[in-house]
């Protein structure tokens, strides 16, 4: 019973200074913010925070690995399934996620989050793979791949940023289809 209490109580502190990060990165970047801020506005003291953290960096990392970590696991169960409407079902996933987590994603993705952050999610999704599994390699010749795969994934990332930053004005539906349109 006391376990359960204490996992509970460290996940709400954990979730606390998350969401006290996010917000914080919506006024200011990521690199002018103290853990004394961050302390102040999830209101818990500077030894909880290390209780988890070993720093701001270590706590924005965490945000940041979970997001990746949910985006491969939905990528990999989708792995299997390559026609045109498995892959708008997999992006309509992807996007509904996006938007369920609209207020952390929309400040990872935007000027004040880590500059590293887009790379990370580029070089995740090239290096394992992910993208190459639904798109047909038929009409592009393979020494342009690389390329293909690079404009997919960046040019996805910049259209998700637009619809966040317009306050996902479109459905999630049609955002599905303008980014699996941009496949071959």
């Amino acid at each position: 019973m006391k376990e359960m209490k204490l996992d509970r109580k460290t996940r709400y502190t954990r979730k606390v200074l998350a969401d006290s990060l996010i917000e914080l990165m919506k006024d200011r970047p990521f690199t002018k913010i103290t853990t004394k801020d961050l302390c102040e506005k999830a209101d818990v003291n500077r030894t909880t925070f290390y209780a988890h953290y070993r720093d701001n960096y270590d706590l924005l990392l965490q945000i940041e690995e979970e997001t990746l970590a949910y985006f491969e696991d939905m990528l990999n169960k989708y792995d299997s399934k390559r026609s045109r409407r498995e892959i708008q079902e997999m992006v309509e996933e992807m996007l509904n996620f996006i938007a369920n987590n609209s207020n952390s994603l929309h400040i990872l993705l935007s000027e004040n989050g880590d500059i590293d952050f887009q790379k990370k999610v580029f070089r995740r999704f090239m290096q394992k793979g992910l993208v190459t599994k639904y798109f047909s390699k038929k009409t592009i010749p393979e020494e342009m791949h690389e390329y293909w795969y690079a404009f997919i994934v960046n040019g996805a990332i910049g259209l998700i940023q637009h619809w966040l930053k317009n306050n996902m004005s479109i459905p999630i539906s049609e955002l599905a289809k303008i980014l699996t349109g941009l496949s071959p």
